[in-house]
């Protein structure tokens, strides 16, 4: 018997576009089982694009792209929903459903075209906002709930899909300080016990180095301008000779020593001024 491979996702010369306009210029990225990767760059940079040729929404016009060993063009949407689940930046409340409803929703590719969901697909839901914290919401209408409680429903109904890889794009961006923290002890918890792989983007570096300094599996990649210039530990890629040339940012890396080791991370100085 073989040996599995550790990669979950295997991106090899990733090549799109739209309507001419090229995005992604021969991306190839390699995501493990076990680890965080968070994918930084500037606005327009190609991140939620690569994201979407992940989740098969976008087709490459080259290149190919492998989730644990299947090749994704092949993929039926039931297959690849049973292996990535997706956390958008935002999402349209049209339906005033019930937030157990909607996290029920996660257990959509489970179940037939005209079946409903059984009572196990009711206990996960039950089970994933009770170990969230998020049951004494069980019950409220979605549609009225605050922008940083229906981040962290949509990250409950992707958590009850039970796919090995969970896609976020920007998950923190509307987040208050504390369930931003709330997020990051999730993603901590996650990595934890081993079931999956998180892949996401965001415009902060404090997140990298978050998970970095906790000692769990990350690594960090900067798009620059469609291409994929630097992959590595975060403390590694994101240094301020990178965060220069990629933002246009003056950064300084600084260091804190605790009881739980050395902490990293990066402060801004100061915008480059464009000549």
């Amino acid at each position: 018997m073989g040996i599995m491979s550790s990669a979950l996702i295997q991106a090899r010369d990733i090549v799109f576009g739209y309507e001419g306009l090229p995005v992604l210029k021969n991306v190839s990225l390699t995501i493990n089982h076990g680890e965080v990767f968070c994918l930084l760059g500037p606005n327009g940079s190609g991140k939620t694009t690569l994201l979407d040729c992940f989740l098969g929404l976008n087709k490459p016009e080259s290149g190919s792209i492998t989730v644990n060993g299947k090749n994704l063009a092949d993929l039926h949407p039931t297959e690849t929903a049973q292996l990535l689940a997706y956390i958008p930046q935002s999402h349209q409340k049209n339906f005033p459903f019930t937030v157990f409803d909607v996290v029920l929703m996660g257990r959509t590719s489970y179940t037939g075209f005209f079946d409903s969901p059984d009572a196990n697909d009711r206990k996960i839901a039950s089970d994933v906002l009770e170990n969230m914290g998020l049951a004494h919401l069980s019950d409220r209408d979605y549609t009225r709930l605050s922008g940083g409680e229906s981040q962290l429903v949509l990250i409950a109904r992707a958590l009850a899909q039970e796919a090995p890889i969970l896609v976020m794009d920007e998950p923190s961006s509307h987040l208050d300080f504390r369930n931003e923290m709330h997020l990051l002890e999730m993603i901590i918890n996650i990595i934890s016990k081993g079931s999956r792989s998180v892949v996401l983007t965001t415009h902060s570096p404090y997140l990298a180095f978050f998970l970095e300094n906790r000692g769990i599996p990350v690594r960090a990649g900067l798009l620059e301008n469609g291409k994929l210039t630097e992959t590595g530990c975060p403390s590694s890629v994101l240094n301020p000779e990178n965060m220069a040339r990629a933002f246009n940012v003056n950064t300084a890396m600084i260091s804190h020593s605790s009881e739980s080791g050395e902490l990293k991370s990066l402060i801004p100085i100061n915008a480059i001024k464009e000549s």
